[in-house]
């Protein structure tokens, strides 16, 4: 296992992380023998940093965290989890939120503490509740080690919280796909150079480059000379930028926990040759060739005067036709554009009104009208209501 430090405080991390959002499921529920074991497996493989989040599996990872983290375990680990704050409704709920993951967990403290999935209006929220005394107190009284945050919002956005507070860390949705999309190869150079150590997630967008492979995409990837998986070539890509300390993965399959292991046994910083790095950005090329709409989640048609979460719509509509798990769209659909995860109004693709000033401001000249109304078409039907009601229980929100 390779490491890299934390730049503020010089924590040797593993450069894999174990994230805790997709663990094996027995009946709809955790599988926790077998989910315990790969945890305990990739542990004892060098792994050392865990990651969970108050909704993961309906509010049952952080409890499973605890239990298995036990008999020694815990002291192996950096432990990570989320103040989940799109259901912050006060100063007093930060405190109270916190104190149960402390019980759920079974520890003293959090080694690193995030802000969960902001974007502008939920950050606005959380500075109007004094997040940052919060913070400072929850330091100061020994429950959490270094505060972060984790970020799903506009590149502008980013770089505000960033500058917001001396945060020890942040985690940002990044792989080859997404260089433009969220904080983005922008915002991980300037988190970087704030002195911020950077976590990574999504880095296979929730498996959609690895399962299943575009023969298209596989063929780019068998000109290689090196042969790789398409797993592979995503950890890599990610691992080959110095300005990341760990990535997370979300690993529920013993052959992935084994795949994943080997690879960040040898994945060093500016390691990638240039002629494996076109190889990459080919694959993108291609990737982006096969999406429905074309996409790079620029956000220069953003803001919408109706309110139309356009990139997150498109990203959804773009990942069902790559993966085609139409279950898995609906649910984000009704969750992202939906604000439940945003954490503020919808902006569902139904809002368009088809004014036109989006097709003006996209430097792909993409019909943006045209496909708002195809998505709404997709995931706005008889079931949609249902969706959006297992949206609010998987995600937390009251």
């Amino acid at each position: 296992m390779l490491y890299r430090k934390m730049p503020g405080n010089g924590d040797e991390l593993s450069i894999l992380g174990f994230g805790c959002m997709r663990l094996p499921l027995k009946e709809g529920k955790i599988d926790e023998e077998r989910a315990r074991q790969q945890v305990h497996y990739a542990i004892d493989h060098g792994v050392n940093y865990i990651d969970t989040a108050w909704p993961y599996h309906m509010g049952e990872s952080e409890p499973f965290v605890g239990r298995t983290l036990a008999g020694g375990y815990r002291e192996k680990v950096k432990l990570a989890t989320k103040l989940p704050s799109w259901t912050v409704k006060s100063r007093e709920d930060m405190d109270r939120i916190l104190n149960a993951q402390l019980e759920r967990l079974k520890t003293d403290h959090i080694d690193y503490y995030l802000v969960h999935g902001l974007v502008k209006a939920l950050w606005d929220k959380m500075e109007k509740f004094d997040v940052l005394s919060f913070l400072d107190q929850a330091k100061a009284d020994g429950r959490i080690v270094n505060a972060g945050f984790s970020f799903h919002g506009s590149g502008d956005d980013f770089k505000r919280i960033v500058d917001s507070y001396p945060w020890a860390f942040c985690q940002i949705q990044y792989n080859f796909l997404d260089e433009k999309n969220q904080a983005g190869t922008e915002g991980l150079e300037y988190a970087a150079s704030k002195g911020l150590g950077v976590i990574i997630m999504e880095p296979l967008r929730g498996g959609k480059l690895t399962h299943p492979i575009p023969p298209a995409v596989q063929e780019i990837w068998d000109e290689a000379c090196v042969k790789r998986t398409p797993a592979e070539w995503a950890f890599r890509w990610i691992w080959d930028h110095p300005e990341v300390t760990v990535v997370l993965s979300g690993m529920n399959e013993e052959s992935h926990i084994e795949e994943n292991l080997k690879i960040a046994n040898e994945a060093y910083p500016d390691s990638l040759t240039e002629a494996e790095l076109k190889i990459v950005k080919k694959a993108e090329q291609k990737y982006r060739e096969l999406m429905k709409t074309g996409c790079t989640g620029c956000r220069y048609c953003m803001p919408c005067p109706s309110g139309v979460e356009i990139p997150g719509c498109f990203e959804i509509y773009d990942n069902f036709y790559l993966s085609g798990n139409e279950k898995e769209a609906k649910l984000m659909y009704a969750a992202k554009p939906g604000g439940i995860i945003r954490g503020d109004v919808p902006g569902y693709a139904s809002q368009c009104v088809q004014c036109g000033q989006c097709v003006e401001k996209c430097p792909q000249h993409l019909d943006i009208p045209s496909f708002l109304k195809a998505i709404a078409e997709k995931f706005e039907g008889k079931d949609f209501k249902g969706w959006k009601v297992i949206a609010k229980k998987n995600f937390g929100k009251e």
